[in-house]
C-alpha cells in the first residue's frame, strides 16, 4: 500500500529515501481513481523505494510549491531532488520504467 504523504511529512520522506515517487491526487478526480490502484501495485512491488499519495485538497502548500496544476501528477525524486514528472493517467509499465531508470 502506498504511503500517505502530507505537507508535514513530505520533506522527511523525500530526504530519507534515495528514490521517492509521489502521486498528487484528489477524491473527486476520476482519472486519479484510475491511477490509484496502479500506484498501490507499484508500491507493493518496489519495497526498496518510497511510493506514496498526496491529496491536493488537504495539502495545498506542497501542491503549490511543485506547481501542480493538473492531476493526477506523479513526481519522481532522487537523492532529495525532483528529477521527473508525468501528468495524467499513465500505465504501470511506463511508470515502472521511469522508476527502473532511477534505480
Amino acid at each position: 500500500m502506498a504511503l500517505e504523504i502530507t505537507d508535514s511529512n513530505i520533506a522527511e520522506i523525500i530526504n530519507k529515501n534515495k528514490i521517492t515517487v509521489v502521486d498528487f491526487w484528489a477524491e473527486w478526480c476520476g482519472p486519479c481513481r484510475i491511477l490509484g490502484p496502479i500506484i498501490d501495485e507499484l508500491s507493493n512491488e518496489n519495497s526498496d523505494i518510497a511510493i506514496g499519495k498526496l491529496n491536493v485538497d488537504e495539502n495545498s502548500t506542497i501542491s503549490v510549491k511543485y506547481g501542480i496544476r493538473g492531476i493526477p501528477a506523479v513526481l519522481f525524486f532522487k537523492d532529495g531532488e525532483l528529477v521527473d514528472r508525468v501528468v495524467g493517467v499513465r500505465g504501470k509499465f511506463e511508470l515502472q520504467t521511469i522508476i527502473n531508470n532511477l534505480k
